[in-house]
C-alpha cells in the first residue's frame, strides 16, 4: 500500500504476479477507512500485509501496534493527525483488531546500510513508501540488466505530489537518502526549511511542512501538476518556479553522489515524473551524472511504492523476491527515528506524546 498525499494505492501480488492494482482517493480512505480494509477482507485469505507505515518502524507486527508506536508512524500532534493523510492510525488499529496478518515496515533511517553519522540530527531521511519506490528500483534495474540484487547501484527521484525525495542505493541496498522534508523543494512542500525560518515561526503546524513548494512559488498552490508545467512555457513566474523544481532535484543528485559514487542508472518514480514534458527535462538535466530513465513497474494503476510494498511483502512472506529483503537488510533495521538527535530539547521530545489519539 501507499498513502499518498491525494491517492492511497493498494497492489497485490500472488506467486508474483499481480491480482490486486487499485488507486483510491486519499480523502475517501481518510473519511471512510473501512473501504480499505473491506476491500482486502474481499480478496483474503491473505498471507501477508505491508501495512501504510508513514515514518516506519523496525518490522513490527500489526498485532503489537499500540499508542507510542503509532505515534513514531506518524510524528503528529493530536492537532495535527488530520494533515496529510489522515486517518492513517484509525486504519492501522483498525487492521489490528480485524487481525490482518503482516507488518508496520522501516523508513530509510531504521536501516543498517546507513552509517550512524548520516543519521545524526535526522529523522526524514526517506520515510517507509520512499523505501518501497527503492524496492521496486532495485528489482526493476536488476531485472533490466541481468544483475543481481546485489548489484544494483542508482539514485532514485521521487517526485510525489507534495513531496520531492532523493535515495542512494548502493550494493542493492538504501545507503542514504533525503526525505521529503530535508530535500528539495517539492511540488507543494518547500522541502527541507531554513533553520533561521523555523526559529522564526516559533513552533508551527505540520500543515506548514506541505507549503512553500514550486505551486505556491508559482503563485497557484491548488493548480494541478500537469498545468503547471503547461504554463511554464508562457508564464515566466511558473517558469522560474519550475526552474526551483528541477534544480532542487539536480542538487539532490549531485549531493548524493558524495555517498554513493559512481552509478549505474538515475530513476525516476512519482506522480510528476510521468509528465511526459517534465520527465524530458529532468533526463536533459541528469542525464551528465547517468543514464536517467523513468523505473519500470510491475501494475498500471498502482503508484511505485504501492508496487514495491507488494515485492517487500511477497519477499517477507518467504516468496520469489526473498532475495530482495535480504539484499536490502530490512530484516535488520532498527530504533526509533528519534535516536540520532544530539540537540537541545532532545529530551523533551523523546518523552512527548506526539501523535498518540
Amino acid at each position: 500500500m501507499d498513502p499518498g498525499t491525494r491517492s492511497f494505492d493498494i497492489c497485490g501480488l500472488e506467486d508474483g504476479r499481480v491480482f490486486l492494482d487499485e488507486t483510491i482517493p486519499t480523502v475517501e480512505m481518510s473519511s471512510s477507512p473501512e473501504l480499505i480494509a473491506s476491500r482486502i477482507e474481499e480478496n483474503m485469505p491473505i498471507d501477508l500485509i505491508v501495512a501504510p507505515s508513514g515514518y516506519g518502524l523496525p518490522l513490527i507486527a500489526i498485532s503489537e501496534l499500540d499508542g507510542p508506536l503509532l505515534s513514531q508512524v506518524v510524528l503528529a500532534r493530536r492537532e495535527d493527525l488530520t494533515v496529510g493523510v489522515p486517518g492513517l492510525t484509525v486504519l492501522l488499529r483498525m487492521f489490528k483488531e480485524r487481525g490482518f496478518k503482516g507488518y508496520v515496515i522501516p523508513g530509510v533511517i531504521h536501516l543498517p546500510t546507513v552509517p550512524w553519522y548520516r543519521k545524526a540530527n535526522r529523522i526524514d531521511l526517506g520515510t517507509a513508501d520512499k523505501l518501497c519506490c527503492a524496492a521496486l528500483g532495485i528489482h526493476d534495474q536488476a531485472e533490466k540488466l541481468n544483475i543481481d540484487y546485489r548489484e544494483t547501484s542508482f539514485i532514485l527521484v521521487e517526485l510525489g505530489y507534495a513531496f520531492t525525495a532523493a535515495l542512494a542505493v548502493k550494493d542493492g541496498a538504501v545507503i542514504d537518502g533525503l526525505g521529503g522534508t530535508t530535500g528539495p523543494i517539492g511540488f507543494q512542500s518547500l522541502g527541507s526549511m531554513d533553520g533561521e525560518l523555523a526559529y522564526l515561526l516559533d513552533g508551527f503546524s505540520k500543515e506548514v511542512l506541505f507549503t512553500g513548494g514550486a505551486a505556491y512559488l508559482a503563485g497557484n498552490p491548488r493548480i494541478d501538476p500537469e498545468e503547471f508545467v503547461a504554463s511554464s512555457s508562457t508564464n515566466d513566474r511558473f517558469r522560474w518556479a519550475l526552474e526551483a523544481l528541477l534544480e532542487g532535484v539536480e542538487k539532490a543528485v549531485a549531493a548524493l553522489q558524495v555517498s554513493a559514487g559512481k552509478v549505474r542508472e538515475i530513476l525516476l518514480s512519482g506522480r510528476l515524473s510521468r509528465i511526459p514534458s517534465l520527465e524530458i527535462l529532468l533526463k536533459e538535466r541528469l542525464q551528465k551524472y547517468a543514464h536517467t530513465r523513468r523505473v519500470g513497474v510491475i501494475a498500471p494503476i498502482s503508484k511505485e511504492a504501492a508496487q514495491g510494498a507488494a515485492l517487500i511483502a511477497d519477499g517477507l512472506a518467504g516468496g520469489r523476491f526473498k532475495a530482495l529483503i535480504e539484499a536490502m537488510k530490512l530484516r535488520e533495521a532498527e530504533g526509533t527515528v528519534l535516536d540520532h538527535l544530539y540537540i537541545k530539547g532532545r529530551k523533551r521530545i523523546m518523552l512527548s506524546p506526539i501523535g498518540q489519539d
